[in-house]
């Protein structure tokens, strides 16, 4: 009996187990397979529209929408307020684009880019780090969905907003939103069968609805108030006995700006392996994650604005506003009909974000811990289910202290930022030797017992300086030292300079083996034959030995070397 139920666990083991296609060098190990190899030209299908589209999910969305608003409650006026939006994006769009040329030049995702930095075994840490940050961030951004599919389910059933709450009152949640969550979580669903290679179409059609839907939302506030309304002009009001002068606010706006997507940034290279070409993602970056971010500022700032006007109270939330303009149901049935376009317009962007980068990007991740039996599409859908065990309604409603540190993360992964950048482009050179990133075996990436010692004390020494600070602002300490505070104004700068640098003196005092180093030959069928001989690879079908018989370097790494 024993040896039988032996057998089928084997059995059942072996058809769970992914299987690549050698021919393709899809190798399935427990540092490889289909997912994480080095993508080759085929399965590289990203073209502007796709970054342009990519980037569209941040910036169309509720977050960017309310961005304004944190900086004119501090005391800021609109200009000063829209020149940090304005600076932070371009920040974002240049510090992205910096981290995603590894996958850009190489076609590797963040989970493989970590390896020749961290080393093969200390890699975990920031992929941990990534896949705690992607279920939660996925379980809150569909309780936040769940708002929009409420206000949907309002436009088309009245009676909805005033339904009995059929929940125990124990639970920090009523029975509209618990629907709501519910609705949205299953709508999203089969989008996670859509494989990266083929998210153009999702992409299209959620930056032209929803980019119409918030033109249209403004110029029917425009229209029906008159004018842009009193917040628009809003001054500069520092707020009386206030510890910050203006300097301070916008340098402390232009952090809080750019730490917003940190997370994004940080794993960048999971989405820019998939491109043609690199001006396909610096043009659709550039348009889309700086210039379209800012213009969704200034919508959501001009609408909320103009609904001042309107109905004598400022709602920067859209859900708020949306069931402000539907009267919680009792409106008319045209502006129903209009609340439920809008609203599904929100939610839509709202849902394919979320898969997108959250779900999405956990599956690569968790691809990257266990590579025997995850894929993307499998790790996709394992980070959609965590939903439910992370119960967004308790965080979101009782855990405000948990969700302020989440937000506030940047401080831990500015630092890994730094490290990524100083190793690919200083220390390497923009060169890494890819068969040694799915081997233990003779590989420079190995270390000590597949530890690189360097990068985990430089990732340290990068969030002390700013942890102090993290801390007495979500305590709301108001006594606590004033450079605690300043640090923490400039957390992302000091983390990702002071990391960078740490790292570097590191390496000088106790170099690595195998810096510069590269795969002479294109192992994994990489690279086309044009970006094979911008790198001095051989493509693998032209394959020869690396190395003359006099044992000295071949014309290939020679002609490289004078390339870079």
């Amino acid at each position: 009996m024993v040896d039988g139920l032996r057998s089928r666990f084997e059995s059942v083991k072996e058809k769970v187990r992914l299987h690549g296609d050698a021919a393709q060098h899809e190798q399935t190990d427990k540092w490889s397979n289909r997912d994480l190899i080095p993508l080759p030209p085929k399965r590289r299908t990203w073209g502007w529209f796709h970054y342009f589209g990519f980037w569209t999910l941040s910036s169309l969305n509720i977050t960017n929408w309310q961005t304004p608003s944190s900086f004119l409650t501090q005391g800021l006026s609109v200009p000063q307020a829209m020149l940090i939006i304005v600076v932070g994006r371009l920040l974002i769009s240049a510090f992205a684009t910096l981290i995603a040329w590894c996958g850009i030049r190489w076609h590797i995702g963040f989970t493989i880019q970590n390896r020749f930095t961290w080393g093969m075994r200390a890699s975990y840490v920031p992929l941990l780090m990534r896949i705690l940050l992607n279920f939660i961030w996925n379980a809150i951004q569909c309780w936040n969905g769940g708002r929009l599919a409420a206000v949907c389910l309002t436009a088309i059933w009245p009676s909805y907003a005033k339904m009995r709450n059929f929940l125990p009152e124990s639970l920090p949640t009523t029975g509209d939103e618990f629907v709501g969550f519910i609705v949205f979580w299953f709508l999203s669903t089969p989008l996670l069968w859509i494989r990266p290679e083929n998210f153009k179409i999702p992409f299209l059609i959620t930056s032209i609805y929803s980019a119409v839907g918030m033109l249209a939302m403004m110029i029917w506030a425009l229209a029906t108030a008159k004018g842009a309304g009193p917040l628009f002009k809003t001054g500069v009001s520092l707020p009386e006995g206030s510890l910050w002068n203006v300097s301070w606010l916008l340098m402390a706006g232009i952090n809080q700006t750019i730490g917003g997507v940190t997370a994004g940034i940080t794993n960048g290279s999971d989405f820019s392996r998939y491109t043609r070409g690199w001006k396909a993602y610096v043009i659709g970056t550039i348009t889309s994650g700086w210039i379209t971010g800012v213009l969704v500022c200034l919508v959501g700032l001009v609408t909320t604005s103009a609904a001042e006007q309107i109905y004598g109270e400022v709602y920067w939330n859209p859900p708020d506003l949306l069931m402000t303009m539907m009267n919680y149901g009792d409106g008319s049935s045209a502006s129903r009909a209009g609340v439920f376009f809008l609203a599904f317009g929100f939610g839509l962007t709202s849902m394919f974000e979320n898969i997108c980068g959250n779900a999405v990007a956990g599956g690569i991740d968790l691809a990257g811990l266990w590579p025997h039996y995850i894929n993307i599409r499998r790790g996709a859908i394992i980070t959609f289910i965590a939903a439910w065990v992370v119960q967004p309604w308790q965080l979101v409603n009782r855990a405000t202290t948990f969700i302020q540190v989440l937000s506030s993360f940047s401080v831990f992964l500015s630092p890994m930022i730094g490290l990524m950048a100083a190793d690919f482009y200083i220390l390497r050179g923009r060169k890494i030797r890819l068969s040694h990133l799915y081997s233990t075996e003779n590989s420079s990436y190995w270390y000590w017992h597949g530890i690189n010692w360097r990068a985990p004390v430089a990732w340290v020494c990068g969030w002390v300086p700013t942890i102090g600070g993290l801390v007495v602002t979500v305590n709301q300490t108001t006594d606590a030292p004033r450079a605690l505070f300043e640090l923490y104004f400039m957390a992302f700068f000091i983390g990702f300079f002071i990391s960078a640098t740490i790292f570097l003196i590191l390496n000088k005092l106790s170099p690595v083996a195998g810096m510069g180093e590269y795969d002479e030959v294109d192992v994994y069928g990489t690279f086309t034959a044009k970006e094979a001989a911008a790198l001095g690879v051989i493509p693998v079908e032209l394959q020869t030995e690396a190395y003359n018989g006099s044992g000295e370097v071949s014309l290939a790494q020679e002609a490289f070397e004078k390339k870079v």
